[in-house]
């Protein structure tokens, strides 16, 4: 099968459309037939040396951690699943390919009127931001601050906390705030002031906060956020430790992929695809990504 992979670590370049074998289903497995899957910091991470903790990278690696496609292989003691399933799912990598195997625990149907590129860009930054507010415990009445609410996690928490009954306050350029009502969030400019601007809008603060930009984000947070563990980053590990705040990891689930197709289905999620991608231009999507602009997520089609 055809995949994106890399043969050494380094920049956008060393990204290949790769051949390797396909994967065929266990008794206990589920072939995937790829037809999207999305690309995250994660994979621009490994690509440039980094292992995720638990896994270990072996040349040719493929990359990617979610996707959507349709069943085409189910192992006899699979239930649940069967061939011509259009689902989504996830796994630590591989999934930038035209086949994937996965355990059905790491699988969700898809409902049939949402797109692939929109299915396949659900599991990664999704369930982070899902797992963020569950673990800062945001409540339906609170106010809560998301840092670079118009990038890709930051889309989605801005979202699920409006679904949860939560005010949103959202860090973004000024370019990005129509962007950032018209999701339901109040836009605020980061930079220098933005302690102040903040309470110009909340005097009493924020009940929880969750950092996507990095080092002066958090510093903000702890000036408007009275409880330190109600303040999250999934950025910042570092600083966080040292100011005993909380480091979100994502908790992914099939349970918890589910409810983010709920909200979909109820109108309460929205998701904006920036580019697409074909396969053989994985690297351009990789560029894509680390150059910055723009909002939404990035997706690579198979061909």
């Amino acid at each position: 099968m055809k995949a994106a992979g890399i043969l050494t670590f380094g920049p956008p370049e060393v990204l290949q459309l790769i051949e390797v074998d396909s994967p065929q289903a266990g008794r206990q497995e589920v072939r995937v037939q790829v037809k999207a899957a999305g690309v995250q910091p994660f994979d621009l991470a490994v690509r440039s040396g980094w292992a995720p903790p638990g896994g270990e990278i072996r040349f040719p690696q493929v990359l990617g951690n979610e996707f959507a496609g349709i069943v085409d292989q189910v192992g006899e003691e699979v239930s649940g699943f069967s061939i011509g399933d259009e689902v989504i799912g996830f796994r630590v990598l591989g999934c930038q390919a035209e086949y994937v195997v996965v355990g059905p625990e790491q699988l969700v149907k898809k409902p049939k009127e949402m797109p692939w590129e929109v299915a396949a860009v659900l599991p990664a930054s999704g369930q982070t931001a899902h797992t963020a507010w569950e673990v800062l415990g945001v409540r339906e009445g609170e106010t809560v601050l998301v840092h670079a609410a118009a990038g890709g996690v930051g889309t989605f928490a801005v979202q699920i906390a409006i679904a949860r009954g939560a005010t949103v306050i959202g860090t973004a350029s000024e370019k990005n705030h129509e962007y950032l009502r018209s999701l339901g969030a109040i836009p605020v400019r980061y930079g220098p002031g933005l302690v102040e601007r903040v309470r110009a809008l909340t005097p009493d603060g924020v009940d929880a906060a969750l950092d996507a930009a990095g080092a002066d984000a958090l510093m903000a947070s702890v000036e408007l956020v009275q409880q330190k563990e109600r303040i999250g980053t999934i950025v910042a590990f570092e600083l966080a430790e040292q100011l005993g705040l909380r480091f979100i990891r994502n908790q992914r689930s099939a349970e918890r992929l589910q409810e983010l197709v709920d909200l979909y289905r109820q109108g309460k999620l929205h998701i904006t695809i920036r580019e697409a991608f074909p396969l053989r231009q994985a690297a351009a999507a990789h560029r894509e990504l680390e150059s910055g602009h723009g909002r939404g997520k990035i997706v690579i089609v198979m061909e």
